[in-house]
């Protein structure tokens, strides 16, 4: 398997770990202050999710250095390095001397390491989500910990509000139909138990990858199964690591016949709002709406 295939599932398929939260110390005045203080702290983020969700509520000042795929939003830019979210250097990430450390997931028994190095310094671990109110819930550790407790649960909200509008007129197909999630271009797709089919699960279609192989929610399947299946859309969560798109696609050998490619529904997605579950999954969930609904037709 791929160094970046892995790279891919290891993002999506990060195990549960511990999360904390910091609460904000009182002012101490007689008259209560009902503001909440930022709170003063650096950070370095292993977790590009993460490093989106801190910017996101307005936190990324309290960031002093990110990982090597932390290239979101544009405003990471001077502050992304070499450190690796798969192969931490602990020697590294102490170096930019920070009070906390965002992971996604103990690598390397990461965090023993970097406590090992500062007694004193805070880990927090946002785990690959498995459903929207984990999401929600890193987004409000997130604000609590930076002091953007506002913020967060207004971004919270806001995507909740969105989903909400996209998915609130959803009506099952009138004939059975279904699709196929590419993963990459050896063709390894995702079931229905995932975090992205959790998210596909509402609007009704089925997924071809349920029940390929039992025990494994990210099998590899191969182009005749595909064929076979004859996915209503096609979606594309490898354009930007294999270099895929719907024309490429539409001219794989014994693919002409599937109606996604007769009908021209092979849906481009950015892989790394795809493999991530940080505030851009409601630009996904739209994306994954339209598509639906352009299949309906």
């Amino acid at each position: 398997m791929s160094i970046i295939r892995m790279s891919r599932i290891r993002a999506i398929t990060a195990a549960v770990a511990a999360t904390f939260v910091l609460a904000a110390c009182g002012s101490g005045s007689s008259t209560p202050d009902t503001t909440v203080p930022e709170v003063s702290v650096r950070i370095v983020s292993l977790s590009p999710t993460a490093t989106e969700m801190l910017y996101a509520i307005g936190a990324g000042d309290q960031v002093v250095a990110v990982d090597s795929y932390s290239t979101f939003p544009a405003e990471t830019a001077s502050k992304v390095t070499k450190i690796s979210a798969f192969e931490p250097n602990a020697e590294a990430i102490l170096g930019y001397t920070p009070d906390v450390v965002l992971i996604s997931n103990d690598t390397n028994k990461i965090s023993e390491q970097l406590i090992a190095g500062n007694p004193k310094l805070q880990v927090w671990t946002g785990a690959a989500a498995a459903t929207l109110d984990d999401v929600y819930k890193q987004i409000t550790e997130l604000g609590a910990l930076t002091g953007h407790e506002d913020d967060a649960a207004t971004l919270i909200d806001s995507m909740k509000s969105r989903i909400a509008k996209v998915t609130e007129n959803i009506s099952a197909p009138m004939t059975p139909k279904s699709y196929f999630y590419e993963l990459d271009n050896t063709l390894y797709s995702v079931t229905s138990n995932t975090f992205v089919g959790a998210l596909l699960k509402p609007f009704g279609f089925t997924n071809i990858a349920d029940g390929v192989e039992a025990g494994n929610d990210y099998p590899q399947l191969n182009a005749e199964v595909i064929a076979k299946a004859n996915p209503s859309v096609i979606f594309l969560a490898d354009t930007k690591c294999c270099a895929t798109n719907a024309a490429e696609v539409a001219k794989r050998p014994g693919w002409a016949g599937i109606d996604a490619v007769k009908n021209g529904q092979i849906v481009e997605l950015d892989d790394d709002v795809a493999s991530r579950w940080g505030p851009r999954i409601v630009d996904l969930v739209e994306q994954f709406a339209a598509a639906i609904a352009a299949a309906n037709k």
